[in-house]
């Protein structure tokens, strides 16, 4: 049977990749697209809907799908006042998922962050730790937590950000490193992160799962 899904984050890396991943996929017959602001991106299997996100219960009103893709997410750079990085990182992907586990969505699949912990001592860290246990609190059939390494792909971004472009051009040449018990550390690309995503959510799998870096590239592998 035909699957409907709805995306919360296509304007960034993993987002977009996750849109061209869904609208391709002949499993899925409808993609419902949350947004700030247009796409630009046409397709019959596509509706957009500009939301938001601070009010996302009213925005959610009437929408009812199988599977929820979150990839939301910001910088320091770009959210530098702490409570908006908050809502961004945290309180948006925790009220997605409650909102939609109350539309009957069955399950529920976010991009996270290596070394996610609600005690750790790193504040990044600490916030993907307490978004991840929003969302797992959920009861949602399956839950999946994706903890992707150092995120590369930097060229296909529409902003620039020269720090993480320079990182991965360094990360290339030291292949070396990412071996044995530091797999999971490997820097793994956008794509591959989007392609996991989306093949996770056709296997049927039930309660809550983490996948942290290495078995997404397992996964995500074409």
């Amino acid at each position: 049977m035909k699957r409907t899904a709805l995306l919360a984050g296509a304007s960034g890396l993993v987002g977009g990749y996750c849109l061209k991943e869904l609208l391709a996929d002949p499993a899925y017959s409808h993609v419902t697209v949350l947004a700030r602001s247009a796409l630009g991106v046409k397709h019959p299997k596509l509706t957009e809907k500009i939301v938001n996100f601070d009010h996302l219960k009213d925005a959610l009103k009437g929408i009812q799908v199988d599977d929820v893709f979150c990839a939301l997410g910001t910088t320091r750079k770009k959210s530098p006042d702490p409570k908006a990085y908050q809502k961004i990182d945290v309180d948006y992907p925790a009220h997605l998922a409650h909102y939609t586990r109350k539309n009957k969505a069955r399950q529920f699949l976010v991009v996270s962050s290596l070394g996610a912990d609600p005690n750790s001592g790193i504040p990044y860290g600490r916030r993907k730790g307490e978004m991840e246990k929003a969302v797992g609190s959920e009861p949602f059939e399956a839950v999946h937590l994706f903890r992707p390494s150092f995120i590369t792909g930097e060229k296909d971004r529409k902003e620039r950000r020269p720090t993480e472009r320079w990182m991965e051009c360094i990360l290339a040449l030291l292949p070396f490193l990412f071996a044995g018990p530091l797999k999971k550390y490997k820097p793994i690309a956008a794509a591959t992160i989007a392609k996991a995503m989306v093949r996770v959510s056709k296997a049927g799998m039930k309660g809550v799962h983490v996948w942290p870096s290495d078995k997404i590239a397992e996964q995500g592998a074409s």
